[in-house]
């Protein structure tokens, strides 16, 4: 059996994440042509490296003995942390990376920074339902024609965060000039 890790991803991982994410969006069955093509086009480099900035580990890379074989990509959203997409890549779809990535995601998390973990999934997608309740996720609310007309469900883990600030990651003008601070001194 494979040795399974995971690791915050890292500048030079990011031709590799974005060309495996637009391969899963492009190629996922459960959701419209107008979506996949808002998505990856908001999925670019721009946006992952600024995930980077906020947070290395906003994109985990889930590897089988050494080899990256999948990612999960997340962000700060109002005290919560947001699951954009998780991942296993073709190449490594017959390991149980995709289990071992739930629990490492959710292990690094919980970890006071943020009330919940959420995501938005396609009422059809039975197999991401069926993980994500396995892992502790709930299903909350049917959000009819939620985005471009299609109903998603809001699924969330709640977490034992305790009072303290919230993380937000970059936002304003304050947020934008660090970012671009650490961008011009290569950090």
């Amino acid at each position: 059996m494979a040795e399974m890790t995971i690791r915050a991803a890292t500048l030079a991982d990011i031709d590799l994440i974005h060309r495996e994410l637009g391969d899963v969006i492009m190629s996922s069955p459960h959701y419209s042509e107008r979506f996949k093509s808002h998505e990856a086009g908001r999925l670019d480099k721009t946006f992952l490296k600024g995930l980077l900035s906020i947070d290395p580990w906003h994109i985990m890379i889930m590897c089988a003995d050494g080899v990256p074989g999948g990612a999960m990509i997340s962000g700060p959203e109002c005290g919560a942390v947001f699951r954009y997409w998780s991942w296993v890549f073709p190449s490594h779809r017959q390991t149980r990376l995709g289990m071992f990535g739930m629990r490492a995601f959710d292990e690094h998390w919980d970890n006071s920074r943020f009330h919940k973990a959420y995501t938005f999934v396609r009422p059809e997608n039975e197999v991401a339902r069926a993980l994500l309740k396995r892992y502790g996720y709930r299903e909350t609310a049917l959000l009819e024609k939620h985005i471009f007309g299609e109903d998603y469900l809001l699924i969330e883990k709640f977490y034992t965060r305790q009072d303290g600030p919230y993380d937000s990651g970059y936002v304003g003008r304050l947020g934008r000039l660090k970012q671009r601070l650490k961008s011009l001194v290569g950090a």
